[in-house]
């Protein structure tokens, strides 16, 4: 089946995909224009000039200002929103209630609100819309290949998972989704969480802590924990997954991007092993590749070198073509972005907080505008 495709919010520099330029829009048409049944049809922008950019990039005919007209005259099947988290489950919301799209693939974070995401995703599935949110690193080659290890019981029945971070909301919630990825979804019992926030950190229009340390509980016994912010290199390696009989590291500092323990030494893992390809994602305490998701991972028929975005986006298009739930889809993003959420909670709280999470807030926003937390102003 064919799908046509619009995009709303094209950004301004395709080289300057982030907090600045949220262009990730040019991202996620790569990986559209990569599978033959998708047709890129339309886009809108605020600021006009955006959106002609994009469509001279990737060839669309129809451009607009507002997403509303966009999709009354073009009717795409799918629709890709990469706008600031803040404006998220207003648009989410609104393209699902006009009936006009079958799938909505958001960029992440989910919304600035614990309330706002789980709308979106009640919103979606009340309109039968397909609703999936780009943590795409999941698709990386060593977090499969740690997943199969984990699964032919290389390190025993897993016991911890350990990351550190930049912060919780923006770095932080690949890594979550990466944790509730290895625990098949296994659900969270209760997250304990502190946070210090003395400079003002704004990303993507949103508060990050300056350094937090969150741990959590899954109802299988598995535990969790997480630090971010300055000093939070004790975790060594992008995710490390303690077992009873051994260890898995992604991206440990200075080794390859995946190795093993068992018994007392490591070994490199070989990521090319049938077709498996990738580069660890970056963690905290090296310099950032903040164009993490153009590193080659799992082997689609998109090709070996597809990105990271590319394999989401094959995964949404191929879910909507089978009608079965993507796994990056909006109830998987809930279990991670609870966490997040619950951790501020349990700052503002000064206690242990048991899930699910009874707040529609965002706690550090709110601790930040009543006065608890006060940073001062970033340079």
């Amino acid at each position: 089946m064919g799908y046509n495709i619009g995009f709303i919010g094209t950004g301004a520099d395709p080289d300057d995909p982030d907090q600045d330029g949220f262009a990730m829009a040019y991202r996620h048409a790569a990986g559209y224009e990569a599978l033959d049944n998708c047709q890129l049809t339309a886009c809108a922008d605020i600021v006009r000039e955006n959106a002609e950019r994009f469509a001279v990039e990737y060839h669309i005919e129809h451009v607009y200002k507002q997403y509303e007209r966009m999709l009354a005259e073009t009717q795409p099947d799918i629709v890709s929103v990469c706008v600031p988290p803040g404006l998220h489950a207003d648009i989410v919301i609104d393209c699902a209630e006009t009936g006009v799209p079958d799938a909505i693939h958001c960029e992440k974070p989910m919304a600035k609100t614990w309330g706002d995401c789980r709308a979106m995703v009640e919103a979606c599935e009340a309109e039968g819309v397909q609703l999936s949110f780009n943590h795409q690193k999941r698709f990386g080659g060593p977090v499969r290949e740690a997943k199969r290890l984990l699964e032919d019981g290389a390190i025993g029945e897993l016991e911890r998972l350990e990351f550190s971070e930049e912060h919780l909301y923006d770095t932080g919630t690949h890594v979550f989704d990466i944790c509730s990825y290895m625990t098949d979804g296994e659900p969270v019992d209760w997250v304990m969480g502190q946070v210090d926030y003395r400079e003002e950190n704004v990303w993507f229009g949103a508060h990050n802590e300056n350094h937090g340390l969150t741990t959590w509980a899954y109802a299988d016994g598995t535990r969790g924990l997480a630090m971010t912010g300055a000093g939070s290199d004790f975790v060594d390696c992008y995710l490390r997954l303690r077992g009873s009989e051994g260890c898995l590291e992604i991206g440990a500092t200075g080794g390859p991007p995946l190795r093993l323990r068992q018994g007392n030494g490591w070994t490199g893992v070989d990521t090319n092993r049938e077709g498996i390809h990738g580069t660890a994602p970056s963690r905290l305490g090296r310099v950032r590749n903040r164009l993490v998701d153009a590193l080659p991972f799992v082997a689609t028929d998109s090709g070996p070198s597809a990105t990271y975005t590319e394999r989401a986006i094959a995964e949404v298009v191929g879910a909507l073509d089978a009608g079965r739930p993507p796994e990056i889809g909006g109830r998987a993003a809930l279990r991670s972005t609870e966490l997040i959420f619950a951790s501020w909670e349990s700052a503002r709280r000064r206690a242990r907080i048991d899930l699910p999470l009874d707040i529609d807030d965002n706690p550090l926003e709110s601790m930040v505008e009543a006065g608890e937390l006060s940073p001062q102003p970033a340079d």
